[in-house]
C-alpha cells in the first residue's frame, strides 16, 4: 500500500465527514434563524447522526458485495447533492430531511476505512488505520473551524455550498485514482444484513467494541452539540467564529490516532481502549469542575477529544481483525451503535443544559463513560478468569 494511497484516503475521509460537523459551531445560527429553541437544535443536530448510522446500515454493507471504488464515487454524488439542498432549505422540514440524507451519505467514510484495512499488510493494519482516521478527524476539526469563521462573515448557507462542491469534485477524483477493489462475496443485501445479525451474534468482541464506543461517541457528540450554547454565557461571551476556533483543539486528537494505532498493534487493543476511556472521564470531570475557566475547558475539550479517538481507533483496528473478508459488514454494526450514541449523546447534552445547565450537560456523558468503563473491566476480568481457569485444567491434565 503506496503512501500516496494512504495520504488519498486520509484526505478523503476528512473532506467526507466534514460535511456533518459543519453545522455545529453554527448551530445557534440557524436555530435564530428558523426560531428553533435549544432542545429543538439538538433535535436537528441529532438527525444527522440518526442519518449516518442509517446510511451505516444501508450503504456500507455494499463494500462487501459491489467494487468500491464505483460505490464511493455514486455516494459522494448523492452527497453533494443533499448538501445542496441543506443549502437552499426554507423549511424546518425541509431542513431536517436534508440533514438525515447529509448524515446517510456521509456513510460514505465507512466504506473508505474498511476499503484502507483491506489493502494495508497484516503488521501495518493498526497504523494505516490509524493514519486514515487522522485524516477523518483532520476533517472534523477544520469543518468546525471552517464552518465557525466561514459562517459568520458569510452565512451558514454559504459553508454547504462550498461543501456541495468539494464532494462533486471529490467523486471525479476517487473514481479515476483509487484502485479497483473486487467484491468477494455475492449476495442479496437481505442476505448482507443477516449475515451482520450472525457476526454479532458470533463474535462477542464485536458487540463490546460497538458498545463501548457508542459510550464514547455519546460523549464525544453532547460536548460538540452543546459547547456553542456555553461559550455564549458568562464568563466567555463568544460567537461562532470562536466555536470554530475551539475546534482546532481536536488536532491533538488527530495527531494521535496513528500512535494510537500502533500501540494498538504492540501493546493490545483492549489496553488501549482502556485508556481512551480514562481519558474522556477525566476530560469530563475538568469541564463539571473548571468548566467555566478558559484553560479548564481547553484542558477538558482536549483529553475528550484524545480519549474517544485512542478508543475508536483501537476498537476498529480490534473488529477489523475478526473476518477479513466481511470487514464493510463488521464496520456496519460497529458503526450504527456508534453513531446511535452519537445521535442520543447530541440531544441529551442540549437537554442537560437546559433542565441543570452546566453540571447537568457534563452528568449525562460522565454516566455514559462510567458505564463504559465499568463494562470493560467486568469483561476483561471474565476473559481473565477464563485464562487462569483454563491454565489451571491445563495443568491438572
Amino acid at each position: 500500500m503506496s503512501a500516496a494511497t494512504v495520504w488519498l484516503l486520509a484526505i478523503s475521509t476528512g473532506c467526507i465527514v466534514a460535511n456533518i460537523y459543519y453545522a455545529q459551531p453554527l448551530l445557534a445560527d440557524i436555530a435564530r434563524e428558523f426560531g428553533l429553541s435549544t432542545v429543538k437544535i439538538g433535535a436537528v443536530a441529532m438527525v444527522t447522526q440518526i442519518g449516518m448510522a442509517t446510511g451505516m446500515l444501508v450503504f456500507v454493507p455494499l463494500g462487501d458485495k459491489y467494487e468500491r471504488r464505483s460505490l464511493i464515487s455514486a455516494l459522494l454524488v448523492a452527497a453533494s447533492v443533499s448538501l445542496a439542498f441543506v443549502a437552499s432549505a426554507r423549511s424546518v422540514l425541509w431542513l431536517c430531511v436534508a440533514n438525515f440524507a447529509v448524515g446517510a451519505t456521509a456513510a460514505t467514510v465507512q466504506v473508505i476505512v474498511p476499503f484502507a484495512a483491506h489493502l494495508a499488510p497484516p503488521h501495518r493494519r493498526g497504523q494505516v488505520v490509524g493514519s486514515v482516521l487522522s485524516g477523518l478527524l483532520v476533517g472534523i476539526l477544520l469543518a468546525r473551524t471552517f464552518s465557525g469563521i466561514f459562517g459568520a462573515h458569510y452565512g451558514w448557507r454559504t459553508v454547504y455550498w462550498l461543501a456541495a462542491i468539494v464532494m462533486a469534485g471529490l467523486a471525479i477524483l476517487l473514481r479515476t485514482a483509487l484502485p479497483v477493489s473486487r467484491p468477494e462475496i455475492s449476495l442479496g443485501w437481505c442476505d448482507l444484513m443477516r449475515s451482520i445479525v450472525a457476526l454479532a451474534k458470533e463474535h462477542k468482541g464485536l458487540r463490546e467494541a460497538a458498545l463501548v464506543s457508542s459510550m464514547l461517541f455519546f460523549a464525544f457528540s453532547a460536548l460538540w452539540t452543546t459547547l456553542v450554547f456555553l461559550i455564549q454565557t458568562p464568563p466567555y461571551h463568544y460567537g461562532s467564529a470562536a466555536a470554530g476556533v475551539f475546534g482546532l483543539l481536536g488536532a491533538s486528537s488527530a495527531l494521535g490516532a496513528p500512535v494510537t494505532g500502533w500501540f494498538s498493534d504492540r501493546r493490545g487493543h483492549e489496553r488501549a481502549v482502556l485508556i481512551g476511556i480514562v481519558g474522556t472521564f477525566v476530560g469530563y470531570l475538568m469541564l463539571l469542575v473548571a468548566g467555566r475557566y478558559l484553560a479548564g475547558l481547553i484542558l477538558g475539550i482536549i483529553l475528550i477529544d484524545v480519549g474517544v479517538q485512542a478508543g475508536h481507533v483501537a476498537n476498529q483496528s480490534r473488529i477489523y481483525s475478526l473476518v477479513p473478508s466481511a470487514r464493510s459488514r463488521l464496520n456496519t454494526f460497529y458503526m450504527v451503535a456508534f453513531f446511535a450514541g452519537g445521535a442520543l449523546g447530541s440531544y441529551c447534552g442540549t437537554l442537560g443544559w437546559k433542565l441543570w445547565g452546566w453540571r447537568g450537560f457534563c452528568g449525562f456523558p460522565l454516566a455514559a463513560v462510567g458505564f463504559a468503563f465499568a463494562y470493560v473491566l467486568h469483561a476483561q476480568s471474565g476473559r481473565s478468569f477464563v485464562g487462569v481457569r483454563a491454565a489451571g485444567v491445563g495443568e491438572g491434565a
